[in-house]
């Protein structure tokens, strides 16, 4: 009987709201990403993004991240760590924590984000002279 009145997808509404942490955080939540959904905590990288997962969803729509408060509006996919990506991509069903295999040498970098499109992109410029002039105007 409730679930003819839809007091089933009610429920579920307010169970959701609750597990985001209440009306206000909710509607942060959406506003920051668009999107509420239900789910479980899988981690928690080193930069403060978390990760869940819903089985309960279509594949390839039941992993999503939330990036960390301090990007604000400006996330992007490449401030996802490489140990992360694999996860996130269906490449493994294993999470960083769990999976012996993964490399950890002294020698590998550290994740950086791509930074283009900001102030702190990379501009590469040439030491060698042009071989075409640009026309300038004689003035009179």
């Amino acid at each position: 009987m409730a679930k003819y009145f839809g007091l089933d997808r009610l429920v579920t509404f307010w169970n959701t709201v609750k597990e985001a942490g209440g009306i206000k955080a909710s509607l942060y939540k959406l506003y920051r990403m668009d999107n509420l959904r239900p789910g479980q905590l899988v981690g928690t990288d080193k930069y403060g993004n978390k990760y869940y997962e819903n089985r309960s969803y279509f594949y390839g729509r039941n992993r999503w991240v939330e990036y960390a408060p301090y990007y604000a509006l400006e996330y992007d996919g490449s401030q996802i760590p490489a140990e992360w990506f694999g996860w996130m991509h269906y490449k493994t069903d294993l999470t960083p924590d769990k999976d012996p295999s993964r490399p950890k040498y002294k020698w590998m970098m550290d994740h950086t984000e791509n930074m283009s499109g900001t102030p702190g992109q990379y501009m590469p410029y040439s030491t060698t002279r042009p071989k075409i002039q640009p026309w300038i105007p004689p003035k009179h």
